[in-house]
Formats: structure tokens, sequence, C-alpha cells
């Protein structure tokens, strides 16, 4: 009994040109890639700041000590990639990759469109988020921005959008791929 009666504490320093606004429930955080900013929907999770540290806290207790350091550290690794976004920036990379049909990809507006994909008369499309700047080169795409999950679910939208279905995939290896997901390669 005495383990469920514990506070859970953990700290994030902020690093310097990182300006980071706390409220009890939700951060915003700018810097020289943009500003993000994330509500946290845990009640019994509180932000304070400190000097340069950001305290993300429990008050009440009415889970588990485990439960309640689990929560906390996924609110934590979302504000320590909403600090290094900000400070630093996000990139994803894809690559087109066609033996088939050769396929076009473009961006206009809000929009990531999909061209002669295994020869389908109409594009395919998907949606780029708020923040994320696209560029498309050749059969390289580079998606850049400050905050960490709309770059993300930007390229897996966009790597969803030509999933293959009803046909082999040894032989239909068609598609756009994430190669690179901030600096970190996932193909040779």
């Amino acid at each position: 009994m005495e383990n469920a009666k514990k506070h859970v504490e953990l700290d994030i320093v902020v690093p310097e040109g990182v300006n980071a606004e706390v409220s009890a429930h939700s951060i915003k955080v700018s810097g020289k890639h943009g500003s993000v900013s994330k509500a946290f929907t845990e009640n019994f999770i509180h932000l304070t700041k400190k000097d340069n540290k950001i305290i993300i806290s429990s008050k009440t207790v009415r889970l588990p000590y485990k439960k309640q350091l689990a929560i906390a550290g996924t609110v934590r690794a979302h504000v320590r990639n909403m600090l290094k976004g900000v400070s630093s920036g996000v990139t994803y990379k894809l690559k087109v990759v066609y033996s088939h049909f050769p396929m076009r990809a473009s961006v206009k507006g809000n929009k990531f469109f999909i061209e002669n994909f295994l020869g389908e008369k109409n594009p395919r499309t998907t949606k780029v988020y708020d923040g994320v700047k696209v560029d498309v080169k050749g059969n390289d795409i580079v998606l850049s921005g400050a905050d960490k999950d709309s770059v993300s679910q930007t390229a897996a939208n966009i790597e969803q959008a030509t999933r293959i279905k009803n046909r082999d995939p040894r032989v239909f290896q068609d598609g756009i791929y994430i190669t690179e997901k901030d600096s970190k390669p996932l193909m040779k």
C-alpha cells in the first residue's frame, strides 16, 4: 500500500533560445524553427516552470504509482519532442519507388497528390498538416517542420496512401516509403 501513495515528479531542462509558457495542463514553446502548443487531457498531471526547468508532477493519487509514472513519462516525451522541434527542427525523408507505371508526386496547398499510381486515372490525395513544409524533388520527398506529431503523421499518411491491396506484394512494390525519420535512416 505504501507504493500507491507516491507522487511522481519529472523535470526537463529548457534549452537556450527556447521560450516556454506553461499552464496547469498545457504548454506552448517557441524557438527559431517556429512554435508548438499542446494541451494534455490527464487531469492529475500538472506542469510548472521553475527557472529553466519544466516540472511534470502528479497532484492526486488516484492511480497506482507505475501508471502515474508511465503517463508522466509520456507527457515528458511529448514535451521533449516539442523542445527539440522548435530548437533544431524535425525532418522526414521519403522515396518514390515504381517499376510498372511512372508515378508523379506534387503538392498544392495543403493537399499532397500522387498521380498515375499503378496506372490509376484518378490521383490519390492526402492531407498535409499545418506547419509542415513539403519539398518534392524528383523521386525524393522531404518533410520538415517544428511539430514532430504533424510531420510524422503527414509522412505516415503519404506512405499509407500508396498501400497496395489485392495484389502480390512480391511483384508490386510500387509506393512511397519513409527512408529517414529525423536523421535516423531506416533503409540502406
